[in-house]
């Protein structure tokens, strides 16, 4: 079975991981982090425990991938005897557009097509290409494949996806909602659907991405219907930094009043924003838990708006798909924070939700958290997105006869 290296490229860190497909086994993992700072920093875990970790030198962006196969190669600490071990990698790619509902071998066009949505994209594909390339330059004999956040919500019917903006808007510049996250939703449904022991075109579910950025999406029968990030990762609910759904009367009200530019804004609205900018603090939630035991009101307040706002969209999407057989929760805050779950969930009682507060806090990573007697089912799934983008990597390569 052949290995499969997974990259997540973007502008301050390459997160990679190595898969053997017999059993699934990730054989190793790591990422370099702060790129573009003097130092950057590769971290690397082998299966086995074995780690390493060291600064590497401020290079050009696609030569930091170098850093990344010498690890791999290493003699003692890596899992490879040469590069032609890894017979395909699966890249995430952001931002697809309209065009690919589903992760599609790398071809030029496939490059050009990833090209086209830079200006969907403009933090995110640029640095996906540039992993294309680097990865393609060293492992010209691997199969390249792109797996893209947008995919699964290809799936929205029309009247989910529009804005009520002029139709001309969406025909000339593909003004939609693309939403985000998509590998992670698609992760934690097929997961939940067996964690239930029912098909999953059997389920109406909703599944919260709940990190650094969040999001909601609204699954029937397997299909994404909607998901709360639009064009942009911007929209929907309050984020780490992100403002998530606001009055856009605001923007033209700052621009006026206030005399700021539109690219102060637009740092405001994704950097400044969401945790970050209620609490004046932080944007991890861990840092949040501490100024409130410290009895800090305001990061208490920006706690209560990020659960509120969550639990606005769990209503809003039980009604879009007309009934809920079960609330997962995922990613860094859903699956580590128990306080912000029952927080979310503890006026969801009208709709089935009923959370045991014992299951809740438990230890385990991966659980079911209703009550026995619970109609909606409550679970945490850790997701694994690398794990995803590996799976449709094999069936790509196995579908295309490489």
């Amino acid at each position: 079975m052949p290995i499969i290296l997974t990259i997540n490229a973007g502008s301050s860190s390459v997160k990679f991981q190595c898969f053997e497909m017999t059993d699934e086994v990730c054989l190793a993992k790591g990422q370099v982090d702060r790129l573009g700072s003097p130092s950057p920093n590769l971290f690397y875990k082998r299966h086995d425990s074995v780690t390493h970790q060291t600064n590497v030198p401020p290079v050009e962006y696609e030569t930091v991938f170098h850093s990344i196969f010498e690890i791999l190669l290493n003699i003692e600490k890596g899992i490879l005897q040469n590069l032609n071990d890894i017979a395909a990698v699966g890249h995430r790619v952001v931002h697809g557009g309209s065009r690919f509902a589903e992760s599609a071998l790398i071809t030029p066009k496939v490059e050009t097509a990833i090209d086209q949505c830079i200006p969907l994209a403009p933090l995110h594909n640029p640095y996906n290409l540039g992993g294309i390339h680097a990865c393609r330059q060293a492992l010209p004999n691997a199969t390249h494949v792109a797996v893209f956040d947008t995919a699964f919500h290809q799936t929205m019917p029309d009247y989910a996806y529009m804005y009520a903006l002029p139709y001309s808007l969406y025909e000339q510049h593909g003004i939609r909602r693309y939403g985000f996250h998509g590998t992670s939703h698609r992760y934690v449904s097929m997961r939940a659907a067996e964690i239930l022991g029912h098909p999953l075109t059997s389920l109406k579910l909703i599944t919260c991405h709940l990190g650094n950025g969040c999001s909601l999406t609204a699954v029937n029968q397997g299909r994404s219907v909607d998901t709360s990030m639009g064009l942009t990762p911007l929209e929907g609910l309050m984020m780490g930094t992100r403002s998530g759904d606001i009055d856009p009367a605001i923007i033209f009200h700052l621009m006026e009043e206030g005399q700021m530019p539109a690219a102060a804004i637009n740092q405001m609205l994704n950097r400044e924003s969401g945790l970050l900018g209620i609490s004046g603090i932080a944007s991890d939630v861990r840092d949040l838990f501490r100024a409130v035991s410290e009895g800090n009101p305001m990061a208490a307040l920006a706690l209560k708006m990020f659960s509120y706002r969550v639990r606005q969209y769990i209503g809003k999407y039980a009604a879009v798909l007309g009934g809920l057989d079960a609330l997962i929760f995922t990613a860094g805050i859903g699956e580590n924070a128990p306080s912000i779950r029952a927080t979310i969930c503890e006026k969801l009682g009208f709709l089935g939700i009923h959370l045991d507060e014992e299951k809740n806090r438990s230890d385990e990573m991966e659980k079911v958290i209703h009550q026995a007697d619970a109609p909606v089912k409550l679970l945490v799934i850790p997701t694994n997105e690398e794990l995803m983008i590996a799976r449709d990597t094999l069936r790509l390569i196995e579908g295309s006869g490489t």
